[in-house]
């Protein structure tokens, strides 16, 4: 008799986030959540579609497509492959994770305002920016990375974005110019993606997790210096780690910024930021930051810090 073979699924080796296991409320949960695949979820472009008429349209087709609890214009949908649906090439949706559109919700520009994305690309950020902003005002999505350029275009393109402009600077020395307010999303050690990259927990060794550390001082310092007296700066990053975030957001606080309650809708669970880290201590105002666990709302990990600047 043949013997049956034996199918075994590769699981995660998720010990790098052990570290954590003092500060992620329900670490057991946390570890378990980080094992499973992400759901799959898109954001109605409202510049071009009603998000009632987008879920009977996919619907009609038998693809279910449930609304966030916290964000009428985000869909759990039934589809592996949301790029693929009709509705994506016709603009209507965008495929973006859940907790990605939280930083341009914390951010709240308003219709008219002058806004810089720093680190734009592909897009998903910028273009959800244009929607909030019903395509008036001027918005810079900038990146450095040249290479990526195109897929940005590409999709403020699709989605009928008419007030964004693109340049492509490293942040660090981004040009003299005052903004109401500036997305700052810098690249970072990425354990919030483990879900859908186990990879990424293991890509960065420590030199180079501190040359990104490196680089992100000096992007939240550059950014603090474009957003005008009163405006706001959101922080954001797709990691745990304190060196990454609540380190880099102490900086703000030492330029001029103070940490505003940046709490996402109601519906959508976030811890605070922490006051302390091995050997670094934070002022309380640092419980305003968002941290995002993937058990808490089934999605990926995130890191949300909503600042404004003392006027003079």
């Amino acid at each position: 008799m043949a013997q049956d073979a034996i199918v075994t699924m590769e699981v995660p080796d998720l010990s790098p986030l052990y570290r954590y296991q003092d500060i992620v409320p329900h670490f057991d949960a946390f570890l378990e959540s980080c094992e499973q695949p992400l759901p799959s979820t898109v954001r109605v472009n409202t510049l071009r579609a009603d998000p009632a008429a987008v879920r009977e349209s996919l619907e009609e087709r038998g693809i279910a497509a449930d609304p966030f609890s916290w964000y009428p214009a985000g869909l759990r949908i039934d589809a592996d492959r949301p790029g693929t649906l009709f509705e994506h090439f016709i603009g209507h949706i965008h495929s973006q994770e859940e907790v990605s559109m939280v930083p341009p919700i914390v951010l709240a520009p308003r219709p008219g305002e002058r806004v810089l994305d720093l680190c734009a690309a592909p897009g998903s950020k910028t273009t959800h920016l244009a929607q909030m902003m019903e395509n008036t005002g001027h918005i810079i999505a900038n990146d450095v990375a040249k290479g990526r350029l195109p897929m940005l275009r590409a999709n403020c393109e699709r989605l009928g974005v008419m007030n964004t402009g693109f340049s492509s600077i490293d942040g660090r020395r981004f040009p003299n110019a005052s903004f109401d307010r500036v997305l700052l999303d810098p690249a970072c050690s990425s354990e919030g993606m483990a879900r859908k990259r186990p990879d990424v927990l293991w890509r960065y060794h420590r030199r180079f997790r501190q040359e990104l550390q490196r680089s992100q001082s000096a992007m939240i310092d550059r950014a603090c210096e474009l957003v005008r007296p009163g405006g706001m700066l959101v922080y954001s990053t797709c990691t745990y780690a304190p060196e990454d975030n609540e380190v880099q957001v102490a900086r703000a606080l030492e330029r001029g910024f103070e940490l505003v309650d940046g709490s996402a809708p109601p519906g959508f669970i976030c811890s605070p930021g922490l006051t302390e880290w091995e050997e670094h201590r934070f002022p309380d105002q640092m419980r305003r930051c968002l941290r995002v666990y993937p058990h808490l709302n089934d999605t990926g990990g995130f890191f949300v810090a909503s600042l404004r600047k003392r006027r003079a």
